[in-house]
């Protein structure tokens, strides 16, 4: 189609054919920006449909429907596991150099590198598949939903876009990322998703230190040992050398122990081992018993034999070292102003007798130093050692266990992969819009996603691992850099972090990224905001909301509207140019605000009018928009055919007699029966008529589509 046969298609008055599907296929080059280099990189397998229709005012509107594949659901898993297996086996390398511990700490120690090697001998055998498969292939079937290998893998990930020509406008797109509800159907859900999985997994540990800690405790152990032997053998040289450099490196050891984590992880030790004593007497094979112990016999540990512990011992501790420095330095310029006594610095030349009479003044305060230090020495190993492991502890052990865990990573990589996609597509679409551009950096991205699963049976455990996949997705970022190439392997984005941290880089041609605002160019963290909306619709829902329990879903229902109307309060507080926000001609967003909340307290079963007007919410502030049901094939379909339609008529005024038409039309002969057909090998909805009657009446595929 030229844009002149376009133009002439969409002013007819009268339809140049009888039925609005015009073409099976549409040529990808027919769009230039579709033939960009970041759209080559992100989308494969496209499919397409064209379709008119009427608007209101009698002219015809072209649609454009795509469908595509990305590499992104191997790429995504892939570096995902890389980064995993990384911390993981540094994580073994950490814990191995803290040295000798007690029976106690050791076992604890042995925990975590059980752990850790679980997760990397899976996670290396799971790479090692996926580097097999994702050379011939970037989609994953539903019917491979539950391969053990594919864990990471999202299921059926797809973009479902409508470009709209009409006669007003060259052409808008509107983008929908479609996958499979992020759940591990490979461990099932005999004994529900991650939200009751975690919540039996009771946390054995109080002390909870941030990754931030762990690193200062790591580099205070690292000084520490670096510091005290320097001080050891430079207070034997002070003796017949110079008190400068003995100075300089007390000084150093006194800074490098004034840190707030050593006093904060003593007392922590201390309130673990009253605990322990309270509950039990057999606690003498601990760390913290055996330091506590040895501890009392330092001369500036004498509080710690009280039950209470007292908050300043610690300061007590490193400050005996800098006072006991500051007597060898008065010691010193006392012996410096007697005639017959040799300065710290003399020479060899200087009197026996004299310099043995020196030696004999100074040697009592270099003794009282050196046990200051190795005093100060003990409590701060014991305290940092006690950070890093408990650190470890909380990354890994306290986790649950190791199959816990990597259910919690698997559904995190099917979720992000997806919202990566989304995110790519969102990012090429808008990359003209100076408010987009600001919004990311000053505000974050928004990623909505829309659920269509029961609250009854296995669907109920698929919606508990999909909660906290969003959970923890709200810990990611994404950064944009420059490209090295405009080959699509260069244009993937790629991860780096640590879990809990992960930041996605999406890499831009050297062009485009020269384009953006400075913020963006110097690596600013884009933050993710995602919320869950989710309204069961098939026959299970119906169940559940008679004999069953619905209070999942209203719970994470109110919790994402909270969250989403923070979100827009905060863009409409940052952006001074929110105008566009607020309204767009259609409905305003704090009325929107206020329609959704009205509809959440209204309590209806099956109320879909929630999913309308969130995915409305969405699109208003820029988010990302993704739809989920088990498979993302057949519930999904209608939920994104219905979405399409609805935009059409919202936005450009398809007229309420041909609403039904096109939405038949788009389920009928529309890419999403490409989709059941990749899936499952043939072309109809696996609905039966029985199981529709209980469906929203929006959601019924016409006759003859289903079966």
């Amino acid at each position: 189609f030229t844009s002149f046969s376009i133009r002439t298609l969409l002013r007819s008055k009268e339809p140049q054919i009888s039925y609005p599907a015009l073409c099976d296929f549409l040529h990808s080059t027919v769009h230039d920006r579709e033939n960009s280099p970041m759209m080559r990189a992100a989308l494969c397998a496209q499919v397409c449909k064209l379709y008119r229709f009427q608007t209101e005012d009698h002219r015809w509107l072209l649609v454009r429907e795509q469908m595509s594949e990305t590499p992104l659901s191997f790429s995504l898993p892939k570096h995902l596991l890389s980064k995993l297996i990384q911390e993981h086996t540094d994580r073994v390398q950490e814990v191995k150099e803290l040295g000798d511990l007690s029976p106690h700490w050791d076992g604890l120690r042995h925990d975590v590198i059980s752990h850790c090697h679980h997760l990397i001998g899976c996670y290396q055998e799971t790479l090692a598949e996926l580097d097999k498969l994702s050379a011939s292939s970037c989609f994953k079937s539903s019917s491979s939903k539950s391969d053990r290998h594919l864990q990471f893998v999202p299921t059926n990930l797809h973009s479902q876009r409508m470009e709209v020509t009409d006669p007003d406008c060259s052409g808008v797109w509107y983008d929908v990322i479609t996958f499979g509800a992020p759940a591990d159907h490979h461990q099932a859900f005999k004994h529900g998703g991650l939200t009751r999985l975690l919540s039996k997994h009771t946390n054995p540990s109080s002390v909870i230190y941030s990754q931030d800690e762990s690193s200062r405790a790591r580099e205070l152990l690292a000084s520490v040992a670096q510091l005290q032997p320097q001080v050891f053998g430079l207070s034997e040289e002070l003796l017949a050398v110079s008190l400068e450099p003995f100075s300089h490196q007390t000084h150093q050891f006194v800074h490098a122990l004034k840190d707030e984590l050593v006093r904060s992880a003593l007392l922590a030790i201390h309130d673990q081992h009253m605990a322990t004593c309270d509950s039990s007497h057999a606690h003498s094979n601990g760390l913290i018993c055996e330091n506590t112990a040895a501890n009392q016999e330092g001369p500036a540990s004498s509080g710690q034999q009280d039950s209470e512990y007292d908050e300043e011992e610690w300061d007590r501790v490193w400050a005996n070292v800098a006072k006991s420095l500051n007597c060898i330095i008065a010691m010193v310029d006392r012996l410096d102003s007697v005639p017959s006594a040799p300065p710290a610095s003399s020479s060899s030349s200087s009197s026996s007798s004299s310099c043995s009479s020196w030696q004999e003044q100074l040697l009592p305060l270099v003794l009282t130093l050196r046990d200051c230090v190795r005093e100060a020495v003990t409590k701060a190993r014991a305290a940092m050692t006690f950070v890093v492991l408990q650190g470890a502890l909380s990354a890994t052990v306290n986790l649950g266990s190791p199959h816990v865990v990597q259910r919690r990573h698997a559904v995190f990589s099917q979720a992000l992969s997806a919202v990566v996609f989304g995110f790519m597509l969102k990012l090429h679409e808008s990359l003209k819009d100076p408010q987009f551009l600001l919004q990311l950096h000053s505000v974050g991205i928004l990623v909505q996603l829309e659920g269509l699963l029961s609250t009854y049976g296995d669907e109920l455990g698929m919606l508990e691992d999909m909660e906290q996949s969003v959970t923890d997705l709200r810990g990611a970022a994404f950064t944009v850099t420059q490209a090295k190439t405009q080959q699509p392997e260069d244009l993937l984005p790629t991860i780096r972090g640590t879990w809990g941290r992960f930041v996605v880089e999406v890499p831009l041609p050297p062009e485009t990224f020269s384009s953006l605002p400075r913020e963006l160019k110097d690596g600013c963290l884009i933050r993710v905001d995602a919320v869950l909306f989710n309204i069961g619709i098939n026959q299970q829902q119906s169940l559940a909301e008679r004999f069953g329990d619905v209070s999942l879903q209203d719970r994470l229902n109110q919790q994402s509207f909270e969250r989403l109307k923070a979100y827009c309060s905060c863009l409409t507080d940052r952006l001074t140019e929110a105008a566009c926000f607020l309204s767009d001609g259609i409905q305003s967003l704090p009325d929107l605000l206020s329609s959704l909340d009205s509809s959440l307290e209204a309590r209806r079963r099956k109320n879909v009018e929630v999913l309308w007007i969130a995915a409305m919410v969405c699109r208003q502030v820029n988010g990302v928009r993704l739809t989920s049901c088990k498979s993302a094939k057949d519930r999904t379909a209608m939920s994104v055919t219905l979405e399409q339609c609805l935009l059409l008529q919202q936005r450009h005024k398809l007229s309420q007699q041909s609403f039904s038409s096109a939405l038949d039309s788009m389920r009928r002969d529309g890419c999403r029966l490409d989709n059941v057909q990749k899936n499952v090998g043939s072309r109809k909805f696996a609905f039966s008529s029985v199981q529709l009657l209980t469906f929203p009446k929006l959601y019924r595929p016409p006759d003859g589509s289903f079966g």
